[in-house]
């Protein structure tokens, strides 16, 4: 079942849960995706970043819709970290339900700005906006991330938070409470300003966006979502699974080379941790709140 963001989350935010969204880069993984969802009952956002719909193509596009009408999950396509108009022209244009405008590297006045101009041309056509107040970070030793974060990390403030969403009316807005984008290395420990996000969220009655969620300790994650984050996007964590075990089986197997062959246990890999994501998240069995 297909929604906007805005109605996707509505429910969410009501019921105090959060809503994975995996960029979904392939075929193979939105398959994935979708066939855990409707497992587990949960809602989900098929989140698409530019690069990706630069490399899928927009036929991609029409793939998700066909998943998403087949299916009795709800489920919004979401345009990730579009950077312009034209990007987010392209995903309404190609049937996206939600789309993100980050002005986060602008000033507070100019990001107010652009993201304004976005929900002009947005919401009249039932599109849902987010927008991003404060920056994500950068993990420079994850050289697979292609996701860019800012150098250093600037922390939303409750009251910039509150006048954004009041000048702006965008349907989401991702806060910036000390995460990073990509793989965090192995002997470095991230932590959430967990007290940040209460605050923010006392404040600002529409969901709150949690970017770069990929391997934060799983307790930080629990406690956001009880202090009421409502969306959390996922990339680096599933496509690690998928791809490190595409290469170890690409290393036992030296002829391997039918797709429906090599890709059986990556696919299996990358379940596991879509399906940990769902339930830590709190998503699972959730589709029994919306009207069908």
């Amino acid at each position: 079942m297909l929604l906007n963001m805005k109605d996707l989350l509505a429910v969410a935010n009501e019921k105090n849960f959060a809503v994975p969204a995996f960029n979904i880069g392939t075929g193979q993984i939105l398959n994935a995706v979708v066939e855990c969802c409707e497992e587990k009952q949960a809602p989900v956002i098929l989140a698409i970043h530019p690069n990706e719909l630069e490399f899928q193509g927009d036929s991609f596009i029409e793939m998700c819709k066909d998943k998403a009408n087949k299916t009795r999950v709800p489920m919004c396509i979401h345009l990730d970290h579009g950077e312009t108009m034209e990007q987010v022209q392209r995903a309404i244009r190609c049937g996206f339900t939600s789309v993100m405008i980050d002005a986060s590297s602008k000033s507070f006045e100019d990001n107010i700005s652009i993201t304004k101009e976005v929900i002009k041309v947005a919401h009249p056509l039932g599109v849902s906006v987010e927008a991003e107040l404060g920056t994500i970070g950068d993990i420079k030793e994850d050289s697979g991330n292609r996701e860019i974060g800012a150098k250093e990390i600037v922390f939303t403030q409750p009251e910039d938070a509150k006048k954004f969403v009041e000048e702006t009316e965008c349907d989401t807005l991702a806060i910036a409470i000390g995460t990073a984008h990509g793989i965090y290395p192995k002997d470095f420990v991230p932590h959430l300003e967990q007290e940040l996000l209460t605050e923010i969220k006392n404040i600002v009655s529409i969901p709150l966006v949690l970017h770069g969620g990929s391997a934060n300790p799983d307790l930080e994650i629990a406690e956001a979502v009880k202090r009421g984050v409502n969306k959390i996007n996922i990339s680096s964590d599933i496509k690690d699974a998928f791809y490190q075990q595409t290469r170890k089986t690409l290393a036992d197997d030296a002829v391997i080379r039918e797709p429906f062959d090599l890709y059986v246990d990556s696919i299996a890999a990358m379940k596991k941790v879509v399906n940990q994501k769902i339930d830590l998240f709190d998503d699972a069995d959730k589709m029994k709140y919306y009207k069908l």
